[in-house]
C-alpha cells in the first residue's frame, strides 16, 4: 500500500468515477482538477444530482433566460440544460476516453425516471438522448427493472452504450447480463462494431445495508446483531461471482472474438450512510479488477485521505458471502422483499427528484419571463 490510495485503487483495476455533475463543477475547473489530481476517469449523474445542481446558485440562469426567450417549455428546458452539462463533460473526458480505448472517460445520463416501467418509451428516450448529446463517450442510464430489461437490449442493439442502474439483487443482475449479451448479439446482426459498445451494471451497495440493518435491528434474535453491516458487501461479492460465471463459455467467446467487452460491474451507492461504519468501507472492501466504483466527492476525498487499498478483496470470497445470506434467512430476513422494497424506493426517489427538478426549472422560467 502506497501513500496514494486512489492511485492504488486505479492500479488494482478499479475505475474511479465521480457520482456528481453540475455546471458549477465544469465552469470552476473542479471536475478538471479531480481528473488531473484524483484519478477520476468518469462521471455518473441521476435525477437527484441534477435536481440539486439546478436548485443551487446561478450557473444555469443565463441558459434558462435564453430558453425562456425562445419559448421553451419546462421539459425542453430540462432536456437542454442537462444534456449541455453532459455534452461538456463528455468533451472534458475525451482524452481519457481515447487513452483507454473507450473503457473510461464515460459520462452517464439517465432516462426520465417516470418511464422506468415503460419499455417502449424508455428505449425511445435512450436513443433520443444518445442522438442529442452526440458524443461517443456517453452512456445512457436505464433502470434494471423488469420493464427496463428489454429496453436495455433494444438500446444496445442500436449501438448505444448503456449504464444499467438500480440493480439490487444478484438474481436481477443475472437478468441484466442476459439482456446485455442479447443486445450485443442483436447489435452484431445489425452490423454494429461491437468494439464501440460499452456497458456497466450499477449494483447498489450501501442501501442494502441500510434496509437490512433496519430489519435486523427490529428482530429479537441475538444472532441478528452479528449480521449488521455484512449484507451489502456479501451481496456485491456474490454479484461479482455471477459476473465471472457469465462472461465465459462459447456464447460469450463468440462475441468477444468480434471485439465485445464484458459489461463491467459498477459499485454504486458507495457513500456510507451509517456513521458506525468506516466512511471508506464500500471502497476498501470492493477492490477487484475490471470494475468501477462511482463515489460522491466526500467519499472520494475520504479514500484519498485514509483509504486502505490492500489488493483484491472480492475474488474467492463467494462462499463466505453466501454464509452471510444463509444467516440472514435463518434469522427471518425476507431477502426477496428487501430487494423489491429497494427497487421500488429507488424508482420512487428518482421520480420525486425529477418532479423537484421540473418545479425548480418552472420557477426559473417564470422568473426569466418576468
Amino acid at each position: 500500500m502506497s501513500s496514494n490510495p486512489l492511485a492504488d485503487l486505479s492500479a488494482a483495476g478499479v475505475s474511479i468515477w465521480l457520482d456528481d455533475l453540475s455546471r458549477e463543477r465544469l465552469n470552476t475547473g473542479n471536475l478538471a482538477n479531480l481528473i488531473a489530481e484524483h484519478n477520476v476517469v468518469g462521471v455518473t449523474t441521476n435525477p437527484t444530482i441534477f435536481a440539486a445542481a439546478l436548485a443551487k446558485g446561478s450557473a444555469y440562469d443565463e441558459q434558462v433566460r435564453e430558453l425562456a426567450a425562445r419559448g421553451a417549455d419546462v421539459d425542453a428546458t430540462v432536456r437542454e440544460v442537462t444534456t449541455t452539462d453532459v455534452r461538456n463533460a463528455c468533451d472534458l473526458f475525451r482524452d481519457v476516453y481515447d487513452a483507454t480505448d473507450g473503457v473510461d472517460g464515460r459520462v452517464s445520463i439517465e432516462v426520465d425516471p417516470r418511464l422506468a416501467n415503460d419499455t417502449e418509451r424508455t428505449a425511445a428516450e435512450a436513443l433520443d438522448l444518445w442522438k442529442t448529446v452526440d458524443r461517443p463517450n456517453l452512456m445512457v442510464k436505464i433502470p434494471g427493472t423488469v420493464e427496463g430489461l428489454p429496453a436495455i437490449t433494444r438500446t444496445l442493439a442500436e449501438g448505444v452504450s448503456v449504464n444499467v442502474t438500480l440493480i439490487f439483487s444478484v438474481e436481477r443482475y443475472r437478468d441484466v447480463m442476459e439482456a446485455f449479451i442479447a443486445g450485443l448479439e442483436q447489435a452484431k446482426a445489425n452490423g454494429h462494431d461491437l468494439r464501440t459498445i460499452h456497458s456497466v451494471a450499477s449494483f447498489f451497495v450501501s442501501r442494502v445495508d441500510t434496509e437490512i440493518d433496519k430489519r435486523l435491528d427490529a428482530l429479537d434474535d441475538p444472532r441478528a446483531k452479528d449480521l449488521r453491516g455484512k449484507a451489502a458487501i456479501a451481496n456485491a461479492v456474490l454479484a461479482y461471482a455471477a459476473y465471472q460465471e457469465t462472461f465465459q463459455g462459447a456464447r460469450w467467446e463468440a462475441l468477444a472474438a468480434e471485439g465485445a467487452r464484458a459489461q463491467r460491474p459498477l459499485w454504486a451507492s458507495t457513500g456510507v450512510k451509517d456513521p458506525a461504519y468506516s466512511d471508506t468501507r464500500y471502497v476498501d472492501r470492493l477492490v477487484v479488477g475490471n470494475t468501477v466504483n462511482t463515489m460522491p466527492e466526500k467519499t472520494l476525498h475520504a479514500v484519498a485521505d485514509h483509504g486502505k487499498i490492500e489488493g483484491d478483496t472480492v475474488t474467492g470470497q463467494a462462499a463466505q458471502a453466501q454464509e452471510v445470506f444463509d444467516g440472514l434467512v435463518e434469522v427471518g430476513i425476507d431477502l426477496d422483499d428487501v430487494f423489491i422494497a429497494l427497487e421500488t424506493e429507488g424508482v420512487d426517489k428518482f421520480e420525486k427528484s425529477w418532479a423537484e427538478l421540473l418545479d425548480t426549472v418552472t420557477g426559473q422560467l417564470n422568473q426569466a419571463k418576468g
